[in-house]
């Protein structure tokens, strides 16, 4: 990972300084804070297990909504295959709309909902993962995690919803115009400071999962980090590295 952190730093020098100044601007300085207060996934009395209730005591404060599956219905028109937006190796993403009378203190928005694939790959742990990290940690350059749902078999994860689509589908897809190279520094430098946050916080985060199909991009090409079901709590104190274990894509590959 270090050498990954240093590879950033030398194409973009300046960005990684700001996350960490102690005058920074009071928008990283919230961001910083909320981090320095995080627990880490080691904290959590058996994780493997743990369900809403546990969950929601550990996460207060984060302003996570918890979902009913009735509710995520209604929101994705039972999952129709007209909102579907697609799928990776948690389980398929249906686009969906609330409405600002579903409950008091959530607004109006349309929101991007992921279904756990109960005969995938990945299962409880790397969602359980995804809503302790991302019910943390906040940031511009993060995608918004807005709630879930834990009922009996059913994990469900509910973000923001990101216009464009991830940075994969801007490069590869059939008769589309190339993005022009400001569009792509803007989005390399975007990603670069998510990434720039996270090894940098009190408590580091190692991501795990970096490659274009998990960098989302809002309406003017914003980069968010998205996908954290494989993420781990950085080194701390005089440990080098937290795993030798080869995770994420093949072409792409962190330990």
């Amino acid at each position: 990972m270090t050498v990954m952190k240093i590879i950033w730093r030398s194409i973009v020098p300046t960005f990684s300084k700001g996350v960490v100044k102690p005058e920074a601007k009071p928008k990283k300085e919230v961001s910083k804070q909320s981090s320095f207060n995080r627990f880490a996934m080691l904290e959590l009395s058996y994780p493997s297990s743990m369900l809403s209730e546990d969950l929601s005591i550990s996460l207060a404060g984060s302003n996570l909504h918890i979902f009913t599956l009735g509710e995520l219905k209604v929101i994705t028109q039972s999952f129709s295959s007209s909102n579907f937006l697609g799928e990776g190796g948690f389980g398929p993403v249906h686009k969906g709309f609330i409405d600002d009378k579903l409950r008091p203190g959530l607004k109006a928005q349309p929101v991007a909902v992921k279904l756990l694939d109960l005969e995938g790959l990945q299962g409880h742990r790397e969602w359980l993962t995804e809503v302790v990290f991302l019910g943390q940690l906040r940031h511009p350059n993060l995608v918004k995690l807005i709630g879930y749902c834990c009922e009996e078999e059913h994990r469900l994860l509910v973000y923001e919803y990101m216009a464009r689509g991830s940075l994969e589908k801007q490069l590869f897809r059939r008769y589309s115009v190339s993005l022009p190279w400001a569009t792509r520094m803007k989005i390399a430098l975007g990603a670069a400071e998510g990434l720039a946050y996270l090894h940098e916080a009190e408590k580091p985060v190692i991501y795990r999962d970096f490659k274009a199909s998990n960098i989302l991009l809002d309406s003017d090409y914003n980069a968010k980090l998205s996908d954290f079901g494989l993420a781990k709590d950085g080194p701390e104190g005089d440990d080098t590295h937290v795993s030798t274990r080869v995770y994420g894509d093949t072409r792409l590959c962190c330990t």
